[in-house]
Formats: C-alpha cells, structure tokens, sequence
C-alpha cells in the first residue's frame, strides 16, 4: 500500500463513521420493566424522551417501588441502546482492513 491509498481509506473510513453518527442520533431504545408497567424512551445520545408509568403503581405509601421500577426501565433501554450503537458502529467498520502498522487498543 502506498501512502495515496492509505489516505483514501482513511477518508472512506472517516465518511462512514460520520455518516454513522448521524444514524445513532435517530436511534431511539425503549426499555421496559414491571411487565410493561413502566416504560422508558431514551434517544441516541442517550436523553430521556419519554416515560410512562402505569396508574395502578402509584401508591403514596410505596414510592420506592416505582423508582426501582423507573431505574430498571432506564437500565433496559439503555442496554438496547449500547447495543444498538455496537451494531451501528460494525455496520459502518465492516469490510475496513486495520492501516498497517495500526494496532488495537490505542
């Protein structure tokens, strides 16, 4: 490989993470616990889009069980959104041989 090729690739590479993030940011993961009692929406970047509690959990009596329920729910959906960057960020490295002499971890 000369140093022309080397420089295409790392363009091809540069545009497709690019265009990589710009897909991240329109992901969104919804997470769940309770059996659906409680849902939680986080975007791309991870901010909260939306929650949901379900009426017949709300009890002034017991509210630790509704913040346990909202934290698994964000948990779930968090989850879901790690892996959906993973899968996105594979998507966007695939086929792309390492430079030569470039070595994972940095």
């Amino acid at each position: 490989m000369d140093m022309k090729d080397i420089m295409r690739q790392a363009q091809e590479m540069q545009g497709k993470l690019a265009e990589a993030q710009e897909k991240l940011e329109l992901i969104e993961a919804i997470g769940t616990s309770g059996g659906g009692m409680v849902k939680v929406t986080l975007k791309g970047k991870g901010e909260m889009a939306s929650m949901s509690i379900d009426p017949s959990l709300i009890d002034p009596n017991d509210p630790e069980i509704i913040e346990d329920l909202v934290k698994a729910a964000h948990d779930d959906a968090r989850r879901k959104l790690d892996a959906a960057h993973a899968e996105a960020m594979k998507d966007a490295t695939s086929g792309m041989g390492m430079l030569p002499g470039f070595k994972m971890p940095f």
